[in-house]
Order: structure tokens, then sequence, then C-alpha cells
């Protein structure tokens, strides 16, 4: 069910609604191919039609969404190809990041990712997929943030974005591809000032998780 995040101070209706749908975007509460309309969209959120049109046209032009008619959009389907593309610019652009960010990152910066992978690691125990999935956007945004947060980080959530509603599913069967604690290992990795370390652990945890069940998904389609 869809629903209004908490409102920021100064924050206007039209960038909350924009915010929260984007948000229900990025962390699979819109699965792939579900079409919404402006009319059941500004009904669950309790807003009018005009935020709602508005947040969607930029969505779209994000990516995020695709356009059926006038009062309708959904969620894109994905395909092999366009799997394959969105996770491999996924691991360009945030190892890149990674690579720039960590002689930045200090203790307390360390600190704070350790404190955020505890907390996904207490959402999937409670079964609270979105917010582990958040949680999981966090961990990543914390550490680029330390050195590419004007170029690099925007791209990198117009790529996370894309693969949101493929996310949930994902989580849902992290224990057949998730065996390694991938932010561990970079967590390690930036204490040891190990770059290229860094970078194995920011490839295999994209790939141990959206990878793995893209590979699933996409080999049964061609059995």
């Amino acid at each position: 069910m869809l629903k209004l995040l908490d409102k920021q101070p100064h924050e206007s209706v039209k960038a909350l609604t924009h915010r929260s749908l984007r948000h229900a975007v990025m962390t699979g509460r819109l699965p792939p191919g579900q079409a919404v309309t402006i009319t059941g969209i500004a009904e669950a959120l309790g807003v009018s039609t005009m935020p709602v049109r508005e947040a969607l046209h930029l969505l779209v032009a994000d990516g995020a969404l695709e356009h059926l008619d006038n009062r309708r959009v959904r969620v894109p389907e994905m395909t092999p190809d366009k799997f394959d593309e969105t996770l491999a610019a996924r691991i360009a652009l945030e190892t890149l990041a990674a690579d720039r960010a960590m002689p930045f990152v200090d203790y307390l910066r360390l600190a704070k990712m350790e404190k955020i992978d505890a907390e996904i690691d207490a959402a999937y125990e409670r079964g609270d997929i979105e917010a582990g999935i958040e949680r999981n956007f966090d961990f990543h945004r914390c550490l680029y943030e330390t050195r590419s947060a004007a170029v690099l980080l925007p791209l990198i959530e117009s790529v996370w974005i894309r693969l949101g509603p493929f996310m949930r599913e994902a989580t849902e069967n992290l224990q057949e591809s998730y065996r390694l604690d991938r932010h561990a290992e970079a967590m390690q990795a930036i204490r040891s000032r190990d770059r290229e370390a860094l970078r194995s652990a920011i490839t295999s945890d994209i790939q141990d998780g959206a990878g793995y069940l893209g590979r699933k998904r996409f080999m049964s389609m061609t059995i």
C-alpha cells in the first residue's frame, strides 16, 4: 500500500509526493508490470491529483515508470538485456564511487556504516523487507556521498530506481544467494585501505543480490 513519507521541514506537498512515490518504486512496493492511475495514487496518498501528476512525470523521465495512456502509468517490465545493462551500470558506477570515497572515510563514517548494517540485519530478522532495502541503499549512500555526492551519487540513484521493483523479490530470496556478508567485507577493506578488496566487495554485493535473482529469473525464461 502506498503512503506518504514523513514530511521534512519546509517540504512542499509536491516534493513530498515525488519523494514518497520515488521511495515506493525504489523499495519495490510497486512490482514490475503493475499499472497505477493518477486518481488511485492521489487517493492512497491523500493528496490532490496535481502533485501526483507532476511526480509521475518526473519518474517517467527518470525511467522508473512508463506511460500507458494519459491517466495510467506502470512499472516497466525487466528484460534480460535491460537487466544486464542496468546491473553492469550499477557495478561500474558504484565501484568507482567506492574507490573515490575510500580515502575520505574516517572512523566516524565507518561507525555510521556499521550501525546501518546492523539495522539492515535487524530489519530482515523481523521480516521488514522494505526497511531492509531502504537501509541497504543508505549503507551504500553513506559510503559514496563521502566523495561522490555531486555527480556520481545521483547517477547511482537513477540506476537504483530502475532496479528497485526487482529488489523486493531479490531480498525475499537472500538466503539462496547472500551467503557471505559483503558489507562486512567492504568495511574491512576500508579499514585496510585495500582498494581492490573494496571494489570486489561492492561488485559481489550487487551480484549476490539483484544479480543472482536476475540470472535465476532469466535463465528460467530461456528453458
